[in-house]
C-alpha cells in the first residue's frame, strides 16, 4: 500500500483495541466453599528441604473472577491462593491431598465447584460478601511494642469483601457476653487493626510455641524482627 501523501483526507476510523482485564482482576476471589474435611495443599520449601513436600491444612476452596476454583492457605501476613505458591525456595504448591485415603490430585473437588457455582446466584448487597470459620487452627502473632512479650491468638473468621480481599477476624475477649464466640460475633476485629501483627502461624507451630519447642525458637526470632 502506498504511504499517504501530507494533506490527504483520512477514510478510515481507527478503533482502539478493547481494554484487556488484568491478571490481578482475573484472579480476584468471588466466592469460598470452606474445607470441611481435612483436605491439604502440598508445597515444596526448598530452603527447608530439597527431598520432601509439606501439607498445610486448606482453609478453603476459592472461586476466581477468571472462573477457576483453587485452595486457599493462610499463609505469612494474609491468605495466598495456591496459584501464588510459586516459589521452590519460599514455597511452591505442588498439588492437593488428602490425608485419609493418602490420595493425591490436582483440581478442586466436583461438590466444592458446585457449591461455589450455587453461592454465585446469591444476591449481595453488602461489602461482606462471605464470612467462614477458621476450621485450621490459625493463629495471628502479635507483638507489643516494647519487643519483649508476644502473643498468639486464634483466628476465630475469615471476612472477604467485594473487592477480594480477605481479612482474619480475632476476638476481643472483653467485649463478649456469648460464648462460644461465632463468625459474625459483635466482639470480633481484623487482625490488621493490631500493631504488632506479624504473622499467621499454622496450628502445629502455634502449639510448638505455646509449649516451648523445639520450632519456637525459630519462629520467636522471625517474630521478634521487624
Amino acid at each position: 500500500m502506498d504511504p499517504r501523501k501530507p494533506g490527504t483526507t483520512r477514510t478510515a476510523t481507527i478503533l482502539p483495541f478493547p481494554d484487556r482485564p488484568r491478571e490481578v482482576d482475573q484472579q480476584k476471589i468471588l466466592q469460598l466453599s470452606p474445607e470441611y474435611e481435612g483436605l491439604c495443599l502440598l508445597y515444596s520449601h526448598h530452603a527447608l528441604s530439597h527431598d520432601k513436600l509439606y501439607a498445610i491444612k486448606i482453609l478453603c476452596w476459592a472461586r476466581l473472577a477468571d472462573g477457576s476454583v483453587v485452595a486457599l492457605v493462610p499463609w505469612l501476613k494474609g491468605i495466598a491462593r495456591c496459584i501464588d505458591l510459586d516459589n521452590p525456595e519460599s514455597g511452591c504448591a505442588e498439588g492437593y491431598y488428602c490425608p485419609r485415603s493418602e490420595r493425591r490430585f490436582s483440581d478442586a473437588p466436583e461438590h466444592h465447584q458446585r457449591a461455589l457455582e450455587v453461592r454465585a446466584t446469591y444476591p449481595n448487597n453488602s461489602p461482606i460478601v462471605q464470612e467462614i470459620p477458621d476450621l485450621t487452627g490459625s493463629h495471628a502473632a502479635l507483638i507489643h511494642e516494647d519487643n519483649s512479650r508476644f502473643q498468639l491468638e486464634p483466628v476465630v473468621s475469615w471476612q472477604l469483601n467485594d473487592k477480594g480481599e480477605m481479612t482474619a477476624m480475632l476476638a476481643d475477649t472483653s467485649e463478649t457476653k456469648e460464648w462460644p464466640i461465632l463468625p459474625g460475633s459483635d466482639c470480633l476485629y481484623p487482625a490488621t487493626e493490631e500493631n504488632g501483627f506479624r504473622y499467621f502461624f499454622q496450628y502445629h507451630i502455634a502449639n510448638q510455641i505455646k509449649s516451648g519447642g523445639v520450632m519456637a525458637t525459630r519462629a520467636l526470632s522471625k517474630l521478634i524482627t521487624p
